[in-house]
């Protein structure tokens, strides 16, 4: 009889410790998702370095932050909104907007994305933190700069949380498992 309560009493005690060791962040999806196709981030985003070049005039040309609004304050014409738009649909409208105004003739725009919002990367790695983004990023790549798994790591899956999803969304740790900008990136506790 008292192996049985001590048996209790170690099983309680192990459940209690285990239990304390759990962190909820967030719902997680219940069918894993395979691997998105691999992209690049084409579309501009808040918290994006937008470089715009308006050719022969370097008064008007320069490195500008997309603002809170989602928008460029640009010399002359003001805001423009950016974010969810293409480089290419940017282009346009500044264009546009420096030739309605009489500002220039026919003006000749380039936008290019210099820096895009950072990752982050938390959970069972060594590093956890801020991480910029380049094109091509993917989870194995990811996980490596911030200093690999630690020994409580899973090293078979990791769980993603894209930009304007509210749902964690587990992967395969796997090099075909694309990264974008802005993304969550959580390396699970292993069981075992």
């Amino acid at each position: 009889m008292i192996n049985r309560w001590g048996l209790l009493g170690a099983v309680v005690a192990i459940g209690l410790l285990l239990g304390g060791c759990y962190t909820d962040f967030g719902p997680v999806a219940a069918e894993p998702k395979p691997p998105p196709p691999p992209a690049v981030a084409s579309y501009i985003q808040l918290g994006d370095r937008v470089t715009i070049t308006i050719y022969e005039e370097p008064n008007l040309s320069g490195v500008f932050d997309v603002n809170p609004d989602g928008a460029l304050d640009l010399p002359l014409i003001g805001t423009v909104k950016v974010v969810g738009r293409t480089p290419l649909e940017v282009e346009r409208t500044i264009a546009a907007r420096y030739k309605s105004g009489k500002f220039l003739e026919q003006p000749k725009v380039q936008v290019a994305v210099v820096e895009y919002r950072p990752i982050y990367i938390f959970g069972e790695v060594l590093k956890p933190g801020a991480y910029s983004f380049r094109n091509g990023l993917n989870a194995l790549t990811a996980v490596t700069e911030a200093g690999g798994i630690t020994y409580r790591g899973s090293r078979s899956s990791v769980f993603i949380q894209h930009a304007g999803e509210s749902v964690w969304v587990e992967y395969p740790l796997v090099a075909s498992v694309t990264i974008l900008p802005g993304d969550l990136i959580r390396i699970p506790e292993r069981f075992f």
